[in-house]
């Protein structure tokens, strides 16, 4: 009866992992209640507990005194790395994250098209009028909501390495879309071409055509990328010329 206990234990640790994995709790999230989890896997409280157990083990939970059960801050913590917070304060890395940008969600839009169910597809669209809401003068807030978006995606193409790995640069993602839209900023009339190009992605998802969608990502990328060169350009000769007056 223990081995079949265990064996149980065992499986709904792995359901419960999974779930943290795929973003369906956050850290610091608080888990269902050991009777609803119970009845949702159907299975004991006292698997469930086990199963908890080792969770809390492995220190993807903590427990609370008759509080509950709580996904681990620590996660997002222990995603960081402080050499990516160096790589994000230079500028000169800016221009290499919207490389590695291109990969990542280009794949993601691509593996959203290809697998994503239409509860992904609602979630994306709901992430995108979300970033279409936020005011536009608040940038931190519109990088944040734009760094969710490209989350949801990569939620919706159901590998749970991009996920994490994309979790894992949230930070840094939402540092380099808000320097992004600062420089942006300098050309308004661009905002809705882009704004355009998001729409474009979220449609190739939801018509299920993984060619389309990953073009429309590198298409999206391509121009924000080329736009900040342009405006990079500009600014180099305004300085140029502002030295030669001040040196007249």
């Amino acid at each position: 009866m223990l081995n079949v206990r265990q064996k149980i234990s065992d499986v709904i640790t792995e359901k419960l992992e999974s779930m943290i994995l795929d973003g369906s709790w956050l850290a610091g999230e608080q888990l269902p209640s050991e009777r609803e989890l119970a009845q949702q896997f159907a299975v004991s409280r006292p698997s469930l507990r086990e199963a908890i157990q080792n969770l809390h083990s492995k220190g993807l939970v903590t427990r609370k005194q008759g509080g509950g059960t709580f996904v681990s801050r620590e996660l997002n913590s222990a995603m960081t790395d402080p050499l990516l917070a160096l790589v994000a304060e230079r500028p000169e890395t800016q221009f290499d994250l919207l490389e590695f940008r291109h990969a990542l969600e280009g794949m993601a839009a691509y593996y959203a098209a290809l697998r994503g169910q239409q509860e992904d597809v609602f979630a994306l669209q709901s992430a995108l009028d979300k970033v279409n809401q936020t005011d536009e003068q608040d940038r931190q807030a519109q990088a944040e909501a734009l760094a969710e978006f490209y989350l949801t995606m990569a939620r919706a193409s159901h590998n749970m390495v991009l996920l994490h790995v994309m979790r894992t640069m949230q930070a840094m993602m939402v540092d380099n879309i808000r320097r992004n839209l600062d420089m942006l900023a300098q050309q308004p009339e661009v905002e809705r071409e882009i704004g355009e190009q998001r729409k474009r992605i979220v449609t190739a998802i939801a018509a299920h055509d993984p060619g389309l969608a990953r073009t429309a990502s590198n298409e999206h990328l391509a121009f924000i990328e080329s736009t900040l060169l342009k405006i990079n350009q500009r600014d180099l000769r305004m300085q140029r010329a502002l030295r030669r007056i001040e040196s007249e």
